[in-house]
């Protein structure tokens, strides 16, 4: 039965030369099934009309006594929750949230609603008088497009003295903001079995049993510049980690070599729970991932002859069509954001249609964080350090949007360069050895389906 949650007061300031006071209405918000509608106290659909979401979050409708500008764009693409980008705020803007003494994680909601270039849209977006996103371009985050949803979400805001201050400030033309949703911090769901793990205790290379390496020329995905190997130098166990190493050095027509693993056949997860905790590489032109593709790529391919070399086959399409779930990515150029990603037919980057969110990560290089997947028939919900931050719904639309439903395996690589890891600019050679640690990695199951 859904929790009703009411936010007793909401102030809103526009410095666009006016100021009013409004008191929001009590809304009941989902605090239900999924962890994605867990600990909601707070959401609003800026500009625009009560709306529930794709989620099952309910999102109180903007009735914000206050001259500030709002506005209303044509369809926004990149999100299954379109009509909740139509309605924004535009302008410096400031609002309060009356919220008992916690820690909070927040989630805006953006899109570039008119055809801003980029670079002429930019501000910083600030919780309790701290810069939480600096420097935010929506339109270039959003690969240049736009009306392109951005999700971004922040973490570990405290709030003292029972008020949430939020504030948009313009470095160049004004900001724009969607919607936003506010969450008190989760205690971790424990109704998960554990059915599948690697916790590195065995020093050496890694466990055969476990993982498989792909042994692999530079180029052949994403016009990556490393040889990925199966050497020691590159992937070893040592002091209860996994090490992947990335190294400058000429070996097989490369510049620089790395390494990628694995769980295909070893352990593959249908439905249920994925960790991975993990350390993170740092440095221009590093790209850690942390993924899951099919074990049978095949299953929704449509032109593949049977086994072929399916991965940056221009001619197999057994990617996108088969599936891709990105659990953690990251660029070391860009070293404070996590992002996550699926990828299918209907949704990606050649239709510019990618479903995607990210979140502000905090010392992702220097500490280790949890990097999880909630994975059912009806949805699919990205996590950090148990804080939620993506939310994709099975449409009911057939595989073309959810090939989702056959069993997938673990990827761990870092890259070096490629066309993301060179984003930036030019690899920093100085960053080498560059490596990712991985403390474990474990899969679940729901308690109840293996009892």
């Amino acid at each position: 039965m859904p929790i009703e949650i009411y936010v007793t007061r909401l102030c809103f300031w526009a410095t666009l030369g006016f100021s009013s006071l409004a008191f929001a209405t009590p809304v009941p918000l989902n605090n239900t099934q999924h962890s994605y509608q867990q600990n909601v106290v707070y959401a609003v659909n800026l500009g625009g009309s009560q709306y529930t979401a794709t989620d099952g979050i309910i999102y109180q409708a903007d009735t914000l006594k206050t001259k500030s500008q709002s506005g209303q764009s044509t369809a926004i693409k990149g999100s299954q929750d379109s009509a909740l980008y139509r309605s924004y705020r535009l302008g410096n803007m400031s609002f309060d949230v009356a919220l008992p003494p916690a820690i909070y994680d927040i989630t805006f909601k953006f899109a570039e609603p008119t055809n801003t270039p980029v670079g002429q849209r930019v501000f910083d977006v600030i919780a309790q008088q701290q810069v939480v996103i600096p420097n935010l371009d929506v339109r270039l985050a959003r690969d240049g497009k736009a009306l392109s949803s951005l999700d971004r979400t922040v973490t570990d805001i405290e709030v003292t003295d029972g008020i949430l201050t939020v504030e948009l400030k313009g470095h160049v033309g004004l900001p724009v903001l969607h919607a936003i949703i506010i969450r008190q911090k989760q205690v971790p769901n424990t109704q998960w079995k554990l059915v599948w793990q690697d916790e590195f205790e065995q020093a050496g290379a890694p466990n055969p049993e476990k993982w498989n390496f792909d042994i692999w020329p530079a180029g052949k995905v994403n016009n990556e510049d490393q040889a990925y190997t199966n050497r020691l130098k590159n992937a070893r166990v040592e002091h209860g980690k996994l090490i992947l190493e990335a190294h400058k050095e000429k070996y097989s027509n490369a510049n620089y070599t790395s390494a990628r693993l694995n769980s295909a056949h070893k352990g593959d997860l249908l439905y249920g729970r994925a960790d991975i905790r993990a350390k993170l590489a740092s440095g221009q032109g590093s790209w850690s991932a942390l993924w899951m593709l099919p074990t049978n790529p095949f299953k929704y391919a449509t032109r593949c002859k049977p086994d072929a070399d399916w991965q940056g086959s221009e001619t197999c399409d057994a990617w996108p069509n088969s599936g891709e779930i990105d659990i953690m990515e990251h660029v070391g150029y860009d070293m404070n954001r996590i992002h996550s990603t699926v990828h299918n037919l209907d949704y990606y980057w050649i239709k510019w249609e990618q479903r995607k969110a990210s979140i502000e990560g905090k010392n992702v290089a220097e500490d280790f964080h949890v990097y999880s997947i909630e994975w059912t028939p009806s949805y699919i919900t990205i996590l950090f350090d148990n804080v939620p931050y993506f939310f994709y719904v099975n449409e009911g639309n057939g595989w073309q949007s959810w090939p989702f439903d056959h069993p997938f395996h673990i990827v761990m690589n870092l890259a070096i360069g490629g066309d993301w890891g060179k984003a930036g600019g030019p690899i920093d050679d100085a960053i080498f050895p560059a490596r990712m640690e991985i403390d474990y990695v474990r899969l679940f199951k729901p308690a109840a389906s293996v009892e």
